[in-house]
């Protein structure tokens, strides 16, 4: 039961990230310009990879601890 309900979290979790990224992907680099045109604010800009790397390593290494755990309560 426990390594179910940990599955059904971990895959929740993964799926929560998943979504994230892609709405940080559309609202960056989406169609359209952004408010006032697409070179008005190009020096406010700052790339979205470093963070949502940096959040995805986070999942990875808690879906892995978890998972970890999950096992070694097994035996």
């Amino acid at each position: 039961m426990k390594r179910l309900s940990f599955a059904l979290l971990s895959l929740g979790t993964v799926l929560v990230t998943a979504v994230m990224n892609v709405e940080v992907y559309s609202e960056y680099f989406g169609d359209g310009p952004p408010y006032f045109g697409r070179t008005t604010n190009m020096d406010k800009w700052s790339d979205p990879l470093p963070l949502l790397a940096t959040f995805d390593a986070i999942t990875l290494v808690v879906c892995w601890i978890g998972w970890r755990w999950a096992n070694r309560s097994r035996r």
